[in-house]
């Protein structure tokens, strides 16, 4: 998600290539994502080749921002917490 936050659009060669994962792991991530309506694909052909890229929806940056709030909110109580004994 971070990737497709930044770029207006990323193919599918590129998100695999810059994540260091298999063909079948990423269709599987990109499958959770669009059934969620957290991004959205556009089938398009460049030259005579299919190309498949990827945009985050509204919904999409709505949740990655809940998301970081979400973990900010955990490194803030972190933060707080009364150190250990041998701290």
């Amino acid at each position: 998600m971070a990737m497709l936050l930044v770029s207006e659009r990323v193919d599918f060669n590129q998100l695999k290539a810059q994540l260091g994962v298999t063909d079948g792991r990423l269709a599987g991530h990109i499958k959770a994502l669009e059934e969620a309506k957290y991004i959205e694909a556009l089938k398009q052909f460049i030259g005579k080749r299919p190309n498949t890229s990827y945009h985050v929806t509204g919904a999409g940056r709505e949740a990655f921002k809940e998301h970081l709030d979400a973990l900010e909110r955990l490194l803030t109580l972190r933060d707080n917490l009364p150190p250990r004994d041998g701290d």
